[in-house]
């Protein structure tokens, strides 16, 4: 029942997508790093990821508190997350709307050297 929940929170949050999510939405379907095949707004047990690949097995998020402060929720999915095996970058709106280069940069560095350890909850940064 609470997954349920859970999975109907983040679908109502995520009805009206933001500006950097669409923007960087285009920007991976164009550039499939390395033949990565990102799915949007991919439900993996019961949390929706932003954008997630299953091979390698990447969730990228982009926060900005655009939809509530959601802070808890995202440190619970991205332990999930972590725990499936998934490595979670995340950026912020500003990150993907000014420096949207300098993200697809540090994703393909990503994609082509996965860490060995899981993710910090606020991503490798720019």
């Amino acid at each position: 029942m609470r997954d349920a929940l859970l999975i109907e929170r983040a679908k109502a949050a995520r009805k009206a997508p933001t500006p950097a999510e669409q923007r960087l939405w285009f920007a991976l379907r164009a550039e499939r790093f390395a033949g990565v095949k990102f799915r949007r707004q991919k439900v993996i047990g019961p949390f929706i990821a932003d954008f997630a690949s299953n091979a390698p097995k990447l969730v990228v998020e982009v926060d900005g508190h655009l939809h509530g402060d959601t802070a808890d929720y995202d440190a619970e999915r991205t332990a999930y997350l972590t725990e499936q095996g998934y490595q979670v970058v995340r950026f912020i709106n500003a990150d993907v709307m000014h420096n949207l280069e300098g993200v697809l940069r540090l994703l393909e560095d990503v994609v082509n050297n996965p860490l060995s350890q899981p993710s910090p909850l606020k991503g490798r940064g720019l």
